[in-house]
This record gives C-alpha cells, structure tokens and sequence, in this order.
C-alpha cells in the first residue's frame, strides 16, 4: 500500500479555498468537532482519537466542555503531514 506524499499547501491556497462567502458560512474560521468532522469528511470519532493522540496539537483548543478547531491549520496539518 502506498502512501501519498503531502500537498504542501500554503496559507493562500487554503485562504483561496475559502474567499466565496458561501464557502465561509459553511465552514467558518472556528469549527465545532461535527463541522471540522464534516470539512474532512471523517467520523468525529475519528477526529476524537486523533486529538487524543496529540496528533491536532496546533490545531485544536479546549475550553470546559467544548473542543474548537481552527479551520485552516487543520487543513494544513491534514493535507501536508
């Protein structure tokens, strides 16, 4: 089984992926675990475990309950590690 060598996004080509409005209102800069589930289309399961393993660090924060996302450095640590 092969892997694929990262994209190596930059930050314009992620900004890019967002500048229609329409596509910003889908997914803001600040996701909730459902909406970045949904923006990677994996299980919040998924994203669970990663975060569990520290592999989001830099990408996600806690705060009491609630566990946000920052569109934009998940991307890029999905599509370039």
């Amino acid at each position: 089984m092969s892997v694929d060598p990262p994209l190596k996004l930059t930050n314009s080509e992620i900004s890019a992926a967002f500048a229609n409005p329409g596509d910003a209102d889908v997914f803001p800069p600040i996701l909730t675990i459902e909406e970045a589930a949904a923006l990677l289309q994996v299980p919040v399961e998924t994203l669970r475990d990663w975060r569990s393993r520290g592999l989001l660090k830099g990408c996600s924060r806690r705060k009491g309950k609630r566990v946000r996302f920052f569109r934009d450095r998940l991307i890029q640590w999905y599509f370039n590690e």
